[in-house]
């Protein structure tokens, strides 16, 4: 993503290539993959959205011994406030219904680090299900969160 993929989109067509207007964002396992790059690059990405972040790793179970290594990692690796601007949801239908545990422990290390409602933001969808259905009709209001200056 970060030398192959932006540098050709950056180079292709006319963006603001500056952290600040760069974001990442993705569902699912796409939303591990979001918050793994904006950890790994906070120089590059100014913003993430997790669209119903699958912390558990399998489709099978709920697997908690996977999501407490993405809570360690994020515990090392979360960028440092003020710098950066997050957004977490989830449903509670099909494969999100496994996930509030580990997103409300993921809460408490954001806000353990100092990240506050500006810079942090998380959902939960009553009702929704894990699908592009759904995560469709969130992007609005994630997209005017992310981008309000």
């Amino acid at each position: 993503i970060v030398t192959e993929l932006k540098p050709f989109i950056d180079h292709t067509y006319p963006t603001l290539s500056d952290k600040r207007n760069t974001y990442i964002a993705g569902s699912s396992m796409g939303g591990l993959i979001s918050m793994y790059a904006m950890c790994e690059y906070p120089q590059v990405f100014g913003g993430a959205a997790c669209l119903s972040t699958h912390w558990t790793g399998s489709v099978f179970r709920n697997e908690p011994a996977i999501a407490k290594g993405f809570m360690l990692y994020l515990e090392k690796y979360l960028p440092k406030p003020n710098q950066h601007i997050w957004y977490f949801d989830y449903g509670t239908a099909t494969l999100d219904a496994w996930y509030e545990p580990y997103q409300l422990q993921a809460n408490e290390i954001f806000k353990k680090n100092g990240y506050n409602n500006k810079h942090y933001r998380w959902r939960k969808f009553e009702g929704a299900a894990h699908n592009e259905i759904a995560w469709q009709a969130r992007l609005p209001e994630i997209l005017a969160y992310l981008l309000a200056k």
